[in-house]
């Protein structure tokens, strides 16, 4: 594929460079094995920008804390933007940025194979 070729190009071969790409996906996937970010980014791929009690709307279950918390790390992962509209009042805004709507479009097709394959969607033949 394009990208193990790439991929090759700068780690080398063999092993070492298995083992490394093994880590490197780990690495880069751990951000969408936390509780609720998933949640969070499908939500605000979905639904646009929102602001905070939006948010808490969509995610049914989900404390002010943890949002607060996972807005936070998805802002730091560069996934998700905070942006503050002046007041007053103050409003805040959460927006995907350009990586969390690459990420989205990346995920959707994942998503949809998901469903389908478990039944929750239904494929016309």
């Amino acid at each position: 594929s394009c990208i193990r070729d790439i991929l090759a190009t700068h780690t080398g071969e063999g092993h070492a460079a298995i083992s490394w790409e093994v880590q490197a996906a780990v690495e880069a996937l751990d951000v969408f094995g936390s509780r609720w970010t998933i949640e969070i980014l499908t939500a605000l791929y979905i639904a646009g920008p929102a602001r905070f009690n939006q948010m808490k709307t969509l995610l049914d279950g989900i404390s002010s804390r943890t949002l607060s918390d996972k807005l936070r790390l998805l802002a730091d992962r560069d996934l998700v933007i905070r942006k503050v509209e002046a007041g007053p009042p103050e409003r805040v805004r959460y927006v995907l940025s350009e990586h969390g709507r690459t990420c989205g479009r990346l995920l959707s097709p994942l998503v949809a194979h998901l469903k389908i394959r478990s039944g929750a969607l239904r494929t016309s033949r």
